[in-house]
């Protein structure tokens, strides 16, 4: 048992699915027999949780942030400030070496605002504690792998965000992932922006011509086996899927959208290019669920599962 990796799970917003997802994902023997699974979150809200749903409630559970009174399904100030402090506190354990790895349980973007926090989710977190420049979001799945350019921004700020940089930065992390998971160079498909991936500048403000293209050619010339830009409309098809091993995508719905579609219980969020190992549910807290057993704990299943491996490899 002493030898088996020590995998933090901060349980997310307490109002939501996050804290009954990790109580049942503690207790399942294909999840014990890989590794020590350890709980950040309000002790007290865990002990009620697991009473009303009848679950076992683990011997590793750290005990952090005060999430006051608390509700199903009703987010506040408090809730988003225990789920911040847990989250920081897996961080710390992390990269001191106490954990292998942390996998978070989804918060309320809502909640933290509320609580003054500001960062808009986990990654942009974990980047700063960790002071890591080059990092990206990636959303995988046995489907299907989308690795993000940029995250959390409103749509209409996208193509002013973007830079040569920054997309050969994505396809960088995202060849460095695939290549590590399949022991050989990663088949990386880049998206265009626009419809048509620009139509050669009909569709377009030139991002394709000015921006993807010169990052797309440097990742080829350094050995890189990425094409693109490609259309988004038929980026995704079956007979695409089958040759691409990661897409890299420009916004947050252009990746997100295929990868629910064909993965939602199932999808596991990857932060690629930290120091320490972090993943994630890729779901919300689904407040209409909380506290009545009936969440799926697939994806979380999925992500304690990777990070075992990755913190083993």
């Amino acid at each position: 048992m002493s030898s088996q990796p020590r995998i933090a799970i901060s349980v997310g917003d307490v109002a939501g699915v996050g804290p009954e997802l990790a109580l049942k994902c503690a207790a399942l023997p294909e999840i014990t027999e890989r590794c020590t699974p350890v709980l950040y979150g309000p002790l007290v809200i865990l002990k009620r949780i697991a009473t009303l749903l009848k679950l076992a409630l683990p011997k590793d559970i750290v005990d952090v942030g005060d999430a006051g009174e608390v509700s199903h399904g009703h987010f506040s100030l408090a809730t988003g400030q225990a789920s911040f402090d847990a989250f920081n506190l897996a961080i710390s354990d992390a990269m001191s070496g106490k954990v292998a790895g942390v996998v978070t349980g989804p918060i309320q973007k809502q909640a933290w605002h509320l609580a003054g926090i500001p960062f808009p989710g986990h990654t942009e977190v974990l980047a700063e504690r960790t002071g890591t420049d080059d990092f990206c979001m990636m959303l995988t799945s046995r489907e299907i792998s989308c690795v993000l350019t940029t995250i959390h921004v409103p749509l209409a700020d996208v193509p002013s965000m973007l830079t040569t940089d920054l997309v050969i930065k994505a396809i960088t992390l995202a060849n460095e992932a695939m290549t590590k998971r399949h022991g050989r160079p990663g088949r990386i498909v880049v998206c265009g922006l626009n419809p048509h991936a620009g139509e050669n500048g009909l569709f377009s403000h030139g991002e394709e011509q000015s921006i993807i293209i010169p990052a797309v050619d440097f990742c080829h010339v350094r050995g890189m086996n990425v094409v693109g830009p490609v259309p988004p409309d038929t980026a995704f098809t079956p007979s695409m899927r089958a040759k691409t091993d990661a897409y890299v995508c420009m916004y947050h719905d252009q990746g997100l959208i295929p990868l629910k579609a064909l993965s939602f219980d199932d999808a596991v969020n990857v932060t690629l290019g930290l120091p320490i190992v972090r993943t994630s549910v890729d779901h919300g807290t689904a407040m209409d669920l909380a506290w009545q057993g009936t969440a799926n704990h697939q994806s979380m299943v999925a992500a304690i599962d990777m990070a075992v491996d990755l913190s083993c490899g």
